[in-house]
């Protein structure tokens, strides 16, 4: 199933305070271990997370790289929304596998678009604001956008894994999101890239085909390029820019 944020109809229980959020964060991160520790498996992490918030109260955001997580998230939480940041930069390859996770995994794709589209914007800020400052190129088209999303949910899940770059190195299970005064979830955070093709092959979950050709890791098309054998995964993002995140993941 596929809707989009101004269309979206889900009626949710009223979201619990901060205090209380944070409170849950903490006691997920014990339960389910540390970077000191014995973790628990994604499986049983998302499984917590059944057991912790009420249906609809928690989203997975996936950039379409892959349908991992989103397939992950569904055994346990069968119908859970999926954001899409569709930034009108995206490759063809990504909308390709946008459209075959609504088609054939148990979850309702939710297309989040930002407040202008890429003729208003250049109009407002001139033609290819990602060449001259990508950082608010991805403030206004991902990190905006997806703040205004979340702001319904009490939870949301990511992909992030501690092997794609040093910055993500200490990535946690479960903490709790203050930019975005929420619980966040890493299931996939101990996960190595080939775990997670080889999770995708043993359970037919679609795969974008860049990442088959040279992009381990995959953006909007003008700001992601490939990556030669041994680079770092996300060496290709923003290459040649002191940049590396586009902000979601500070």
């Amino acid at each position: 199933m596929t809707t989009s944020i101004p269309e979206q109809t889900r009626v949710r229980s009223p979201k619990r305070d901060e205090a209380e959020l944070r409170a849950i964060a903490e006691a997920g991160a014990r339960e389910l271990g540390s970077l000191t520790g014995a973790e628990a498996s994604a499986e049983e992490v998302v499984a917590w997370v059944a057991e912790t918030v009420e249906v609809g109260a928690a989203a997975v955001a996936c950039s379409m790289a892959d349908a991992v997580l989103p397939h992950v998230v569904a055994r346990s939480l069968p119908g859970v929304d999926v954001l899409f940041l569709d930034t009108g930069y995206h490759f063809l390859e990504t909308r390709i596998t946008r459209d075959e996770v609504a088609r054939s995994i148990d979850v309702r794709v939710v297309d989040v678009f930002p407040e202008q589209t890429v003729a208003e914007q250049d109009a407002a800020y001139g033609k290819d604001l990602f060449a001259r400052d990508p950082g608010l190129c991805c403030e206004l088209r991902k990190v905006a956008p997806l703040k205004r999303s979340l702001s319904g949910y009490e939870l949301w899940f990511t992909g992030v894994r501690r092997d794609e770059a040093p910055t993500r190195t200490n990535t946690p299970l479960v903490t709790f999101d203050d930019r975005h005064g929420l619980i966040k979830v890493n299931p996939l955070a101990a996960w190595s890239f080939d775990e997670l093709l080889d999770y995708a092959g043993e359970n037919s979950v679609p795969l974008n085909l860049l990442l088959s050709n040279g992009y381990p890791s995959i953006g909007c098309e003008p700001c992601t390029k490939k990556v030669a054998p041994g680079e770092d995964p996300r060496s290709g993002r923003w290459a040649g820019l002191a940049k590396t995140e586009c902000g979601i993941h500070l």
